[in-house]
């Protein structure tokens, strides 16, 4: 078999929930040897996120973000675990963690301690808000990231009410974030033979995230808000919604309007270019709901894109992870069967074509592999990428 790219890399996974886990995932899907160390009886705070589950500690939550890893529980308050994990981490080339600044320090698992054992050492950490500053002690957790870095406070309409974003983007894309700097300091280390600390946060990412809209706030003194545009809307028609998106061509206005069959309102003064129909976006977006609404999303759908105004339905997950396109690409992996039934998942959006992402091992139960990693001797090795 092909190598994966990650093939002689070994991480010990201290993460829990989701920013860590979805790193570590990565890494386990592309060949690293990734050892997930769990609290003994509790295991990662995700297998309990569904409360009782037919798959008890392994519920959907927990698999979607542990697949291609091993499972060892422990209690680190006991000296003797302790220093299991330290033996492994003499022999690891990354330790990753998303606890609370301080706290793996206190558990002797601090980067100088670590770093006096084994100088090649990566120790990446994911936190809510840095490793300083006036909110580095304070629990970080998504939905707090969404607030208090204004991207809660982004909306298409300002009448909308503020509301919270329903899937964690926070948590993965700093989670993706760590993943880039795992890999950028597994180069640096190739040329220097060092470690490092490489750190991201839930409140730098979602910075990072809104790059653009910051740029413009910092340069121009304007909001940018792409949602808000006045050409880009949801709209309902007879069944269901569809999305548009008028943009990238010279007079998008004009092509909307031939395509729901009214006189070209691009004519007149008041949507005569960008900046009035963003002063009449109201008005203009009012038009647009009264004719969608006149008939189905099948014909609106054929209807735009036969002028080339970007459109889709707006769709369910389910009926998303039963399209085409998805299976096509790839996306659902199966990881075997339990006594609640197949264990599906979303495969990876990476898609190399000498390093197909497979399931390698399901999901592990806690402490599933305790004799293995463990054993009655673990034989240290020097750390380093071949």
């Amino acid at each position: 078999m092909t190598p994966l790219p990650l093939d002689s890399v070994r991480v010990i996974d201290f993460t829990q929930v989701m920013l860590g886990p979805c790193c570590t995932q990565v890494l386990a899907d592309y060949g690293a040897e990734v050892i997930k160390i769990e609290k003994e009886k509790i295991g990662d705070l995700s297998r309990w996120s569904l409360g009782s589950d037919p798959d008890g500690l392994n519920n959907p939550v927990f698999c979607s973000l542990n697949r291609n890893k091993k499972s060892v529980a422990l209690d680190l308050k006991s000296q003797e675990a302790r220093d299991q994990v330290l033996d492994l981490i003499d022999g690891a080339d990354v330790v990753v963690s998303n606890f609370r600044p301080g706290v793996m320090e206190r558990m002797g698992f601090g980067y100088d301690d670590l770093k006096a054992r084994n100088p090649g050492i990566i120790f990446a950490v994911g936190t809510g808000f840095g490793l300083e500053g006036p909110n580095r002690h304070k629990g970080g957790q998504d939905i707090l990231a969404q607030a208090l870095t204004g991207l809660m406070m982004r909306k298409p309409d300002p009448a909308l009410p503020t509301s919270i974003y329903s899937t964690p983007l926070c948590d993965y894309s700093a989670g993706m974030h760590l993943v880039q700097g795992i890999l950028l300091a597994l180069l640096q280390r190739h040329k220097t033979g060092e470690g490092q600390v490489v750190a991201v946060s839930l409140y730098n990412s979602m910075l990072a995230l809104q790059m653009q809209e910051g740029a413009t706030q910092m340069m121009r003194g304007k909001d940018l808000n792409w949602g808000a545009f006045p050409l880009t809307g949801v709209f309902e028609t007879t069944d269901r919604a569809i999305v548009m998106v008028g943009a990238f061509k010279q007079n998008p206005l004009r092509d909307i309007c031939e395509a729901l069959e009214i006189d070209d309102l691009s004519k007149q003064e008041r949507f005569a270019d960008f900046d009035r129909q963003m002063e009449n976006r109201a008005e203009l977006q009012a038009i647009f709901r009264e004719n969608f609404a006149r008939n189905s999303s099948a014909y609106w759908l054929k209807r735009l894109e036969d002028v080339d105004i970007l459109c889709a339905p707006v769709k369910t997950l389910a009926e998303a992870l039963g399209d085409e396109q998805t299976l096509v690409n790839r996306m659902i992996l199966e990881a075997g069967r339990t006594s609640a039934g197949p264990v599906r998942l979303i495969g990876s959006p990476i898609d190399m074509s000498a390093a197909p992402v497979t399931v390698r091992q399901a999901p592990p139960r806690l402490g599933e592999h305790n004799d293995e990693v463990l054993g009655p001797v673990v034989e240290p090795r020097r750390a380093g990428v071949a």
